[in-house]
């Protein structure tokens, strides 16, 4: 059992110490085990820790949840990077207000040379998934080596997961909960794969749920783990505003599309353009021009993707599925199941390819139309 993990986990479990206050502990005795080891009276000279935290850091219970959370960490093949620690993202480390520790769950390099955020709206128009699919295809041809950061939520960051799996190119989801669980659940043949081409990563240990709040905490690392965000479409309001915001506040790149001044879906990405807390683009080559990675572009030919979506569609329950939803138009994934007589986890495999494929859209709600 690894007991700088225990100390390292059970740092970020103590109420009222945040990610502020455990740096100041780390600064002060030197490793988060020392800090459990420091007696009450020195813990209380550490500037923001007073005689309350410092009765919650002493507590066992602090230890014995940690000690919890390692056994599940170890079962389920789970890496834990630290700050001080050599593969903790280096991006990341550089902001202010970045986690003590972050869990993750895959096979990437999340130090890579060529990391992007691709962010925007959950209600897409067909235009902000055709430039969604346009800009990875085009990053994926010249840069080969690129990784992709989304939200693994509706609309354009589960666009982007997609079209950077199709390229053959590793992403990276940014949970709002624990790795025992996945918000939304339609997305888990997505974030299944990921898991092989990219992976899965949160700050929160395993029992948190997907609330409100931990979205906006979501959407730093977002910001935090990329060299630059891109903004897709976005209306007025949304949280990819506040993930391009969180981005320009570290003083990285922020990209977004332009796009007609009467269209809502537009409002937001026009108006960080027009604020300059945006550079406008219509092209990869933009973002590659300006982030300087023209000498690390190459005219590659496009990768073949590992599974051929298409021989699906000629095969199995398929064309039964295509037929069904084009005849009766938007459908509920335990609809189709129950007039097909699939098994639901048969049928998730097949929407995943035909979505994949172009040829059906999902939408919240485990509902699912022809695109």
């Amino acid at each position: 059992m690894n007991n700088q993990l225990i100390y390292q986990i059970a740092l970020t479990m103590i109420e009222g110490v945040g990610d502020v206050l455990g740096r100041n502990l780390l600064e002060n005795f030197g490793s988060a085990e020392d800090v459990f080891a420091a007696k009450a009276s020195a813990l209380e000279k550490v500037q923001g820790i007073g005689h309350a935290l410092s009765a919650k850091i002493k507590h066992p219970d602090v230890l014995r949840r940690a000690e919890e959370e390692l056994s599940f960490i170890d079962k389920n093949n789970i890496s834990c990077y630290f700050m001080p620690d050599k593969n903790y993202p280096s991006l990341l480390r550089e902001c202010g207000d970045a986690p003590l520790l972050i869990y993750f769950k895959g096979k990437c390099d999340l130090n890579s040379s060529k990391i992007i955020s691709i962010v925007g709206t959950r209600k897409p128009t067909d235009y902000g998934r055709s430039m969604t699919e346009k800009l990875i295809a085009e990053l994926a041809q010249s840069l080969p080596d690129l990784v992709v950061v989304s939200g693994l939520a509706y609309g354009i960051d589960i666009t982007a997961h997609r079209s950077a799996l199709k390229r053959q190119l590793p992403t990276v989801a940014v949970l709002a909960h624990g790795l025992d669980r996945l918000y939304p659940l339609t997305h888990h043949s997505i974030a299944a794969e990921m898991l092989e081409h990219g992976g899965l990563l949160t700050e929160f240990p395993s029992g948190t749920n997907p609330d409100k709040m931990n979205f906006v905490r979501r959407n730093r690392l977002i910001a935090g783990l990329s060299s630059a965000t891109v903004v897709v479409e976005s209306a007025e309001r949304g949280g990819s505003l506040i993930t391009s915001g969180i981005a320009f506040s570290y003083n990285r790149d922020v990209f977004a599309f332009p796009g007609r001044s009467i269209d809502p879906s537009s409002q937001g990405c026009n108006r960080i353009i027009s604020e300059n807390q945006a550079k406008l683009i219509t092209h990869a080559s933009d973002i590659i021009r300006c982030m300087n990675w023209e000498i690390d572009a190459k005219e590659v030919k496009k990768p073949q993707q590992a599974v051929q979506t298409e021989l699906f569609l000629d095969h199995g329950p398929a064309p039964q599925v295509l037929a069904l939803i084009r005849k009766k138009g938007k459908m509920h994934l335990n609809q189709i199941a129950a007039e097909l007589n699939i098994h639901v986890k048969d049928l998730m495999s097949v929407l995943t390819n035909l979505e994949i494929d172009g040829k059906i859209s999902s939408m919240p709600g485990n509902t699912y139309n022809i695109r």
